[in-house]
């Protein structure tokens, strides 16, 4: 029989932690969690409610005990998910699975056994092998809370009288008239999506922990990765994050006069470039497809009757062979288009890429679902949003028209 006050004190001690969070982060300026913060804040929310529905089975069995004035056995100890490796916290599962009944209440008489863990390395791993959402600036969200909105400038020139969306500064004669202006601002609100998938597992499988590990961490945590970053790529938005290809925000360059299809020339790389807004340039890298490569490694300045070559050593573009152009580095990703297609090669700052989460990534195991198969099922999930921190491209101070954005593609080659 479990201590049910131990219980409630250890619930009470992690509730008192909570606060402990909370406080520190009321007590800085921004009044904002660390990204540390929030993740040990959801953590602990999670083991909070986990503690709340033990306690409850526990004084549920107790009074039926009680009532009946027989023995039952109680369940058996909750194995500590997070200090075992993830295979070893199926397997520990699948080694329970001889528990049955209809009630989902009580482990001992129902048999319903499911668990649930925050799985902070498999979040952290997924995020590392994306291209696009480890460069990008990300935000944990408090669990009390679902949304994120953050005030921003609402400029769309910089030609006077449109900076900061309004603001006007001039020079006066003495006793010149005066006029007012201010700033504008806007809004940028993302609100959580859910990114999931399962896997169901053969008791074959189950009994090797150690290839269990191995292959559902790295196929759940590369699966992630590549649709959160195609999802910052083209996302449409609704049930998913808003992409940057076809957002407001991006600068679309025109190709060249008579430009062929299946080509990239050196004037597009010049032009992209001098499309990047000027405080985005130090962070700002190229991301192409790899059918662009081609293009790259035979591309040349044309001089004269020949040229030279502008990627490949030496010099010129390339501040090291291979691995630069215009001394930025290029990154071959899948989530760029076909050669040809608008977003085959981008220009881009991701630090203005927006990206909110909260609490990592939920693992939850079954051995119901497909009992009669004798599998159990894994239900993986993440919760986030992302889109362009910049609604729209903006105009250059000169008064040309010539836009400038963190974001520059070129336009497809028909």
């Amino acid at each position: 029989m479990k201590n049910i006050q131990k219980m409630i004190a250890d619930r009470k001690k992690a509730i008192d932690e909570m606060r402990s969070v909370t406080t520190a982060a009321e007590a800085r300026e921004d009044k904002k969690m660390t990204e540390a913060e929030g993740v040990r804040w959801g953590e602990l929310n999670k083991q909070v409610d986990a503690m709340k529905a033990e306690i409850d089975a526990e004084q549920r069995l107790q009074t039926l005990e009680a009532e009946n004035a027989t023995t039952i056995q109680s369940p058996a100890a909750a194995v500590d998910r997070r200090k075992t490796p993830l295979g070893e916290n199926i397997k520990a599962i699948y080694e329970k699975r001889v528990i049955t009944g209809m009630s989902e209440l009580v482990p001992a008489d129902g048999g319903f056994f499911v668990t649930t863990d925050h799985v902070t390395e498999l979040f952290k791993t997924t995020f590392a092998q994306t291209s696009f959402a480890q460069k990008c600036r990300r935000i944990p969200i408090s669990s009390n809370s679902n949304a994120l909105t953050m005030n921003a400038v609402a400029e769309s020139s910089r030609v006077t009288g449109h900076r900061w969306g309004g603001v006007n500064g001039y020079w006066l004669e003495e006793a010149g008239l005066k006029e007012y202006s201010h700033p504008k601002f806007r809004q940028i609100e993302l609100k959580l999506k859910k990114l999931a998938a399962l896997c169901a597992l053969t008791d074959e499988l189950l009994q090797d922990a150690s290839a269990l590990n191995s292959i559902v961490s790295q196929a759940f945590a590369e699966e992630f990765s590549w649709l959160i970053d195609e999802a910052i790529a083209r996302g449409v938005g609704g049930g998913q994050p808003i992409g940057i290809q076809g957002h407001p925000s991006l600068v679309t360059v025109a190709i060249e006069p008579g430009q062929l299809a299946n080509t990239v020339l050196y004037e597009n790389v010049v032009n992209m470039y001098t499309r990047m807004v000027a405080s985005s340039m130090p962070k700002a890298e190229w991301y192409i497809n790899q059918t662009v490569l081609p293009q790259l490694y035979t591309m040349a300045l044309a001089i004269g009757f020949g040229g030279v070559p502008v990627y490949m050593p030496a010099g010129m573009a390339s501040a090291s062979p291979y691995g630069t152009l215009m001394g930025k580095p290029v990154n071959v990703t899948e989530h760029n288009g076909a050669l040809s297609a608008v977003g085959d090669i981008s220009f881009c700052d991701l630090s203005q890429y927006l990206i909110a989460e909260k609490g990592g990534m939920d693992q939850a195991s079954s051995i119901h679902v497909r009992f009669l198969n004798d599998e159990t099922v894994l239900r993986f999930v993440i919760r986030i949003d992302g889109q362009p921190m910049w609604n729209t491209t903006i105009a250059a101070a000169d008064g040309s028209g010539t836009t400038y954005s963190p974001f520059v593609t070129l336009a497809a080659r028909p």
